[in-house]
């Protein structure tokens, strides 16, 4: 079986560490990167089946990732799992939606409920 590629986005190094420790399988690589800009170069060098991405972030936010993916041929049907701390006013989540996020999930995360959704869109990925 082939793995598959999960990007993780957050300019906070102990959320990744956070993310990394969940979601780490034998099924599974994780590339984890604390830019948006980052995480634009990693979509354009890799296929991935997933992102995570974090919403507030400095230089680039999270919206701004997202809609330069939905603006790329090679990511724009990637789905995008939206994640904050602090953005958990409805104008925000309905922003994430906006720009294309499949799901919008608050800090601190349950492991079960972030396990639980990444299996099902990596199901989804298999089966396209």
């Amino acid at each position: 079986m082939e793995k598959q590629n999960i990007l993780l986005v957050d300019d906070r190094p102990e959320n990744l560490i956070a993310l990394e420790a969940i979601l780490e399988g034998p099924a599974r690589t994780l590339v984890s990167v604390n830019s948006g800009n980052a995480a634009l170069h990693a979509l354009l060098k890799d296929d991935f089946a997933l992102v995570l991405l974090d919403v507030q972030m400095p230089e680039m936010d999270g919206f701004e990732v997202a809609e330069l993916m939905r603006q790329s041929q090679s990511a724009k049907t990637v789905p995008i799992i939206f994640v904050t701390a602090i953005n958990k006013e409805q104008k925000y989540v309905f922003k994430g939606y906006e720009k294309g996020a499949v799901d919008y999930l608050f800090k601190p995360l349950d492991p079960y409920i972030i396990t639980s959704k990444v299996n099902f869109f990596l199901e989804l990925d298999i089966k396209k």
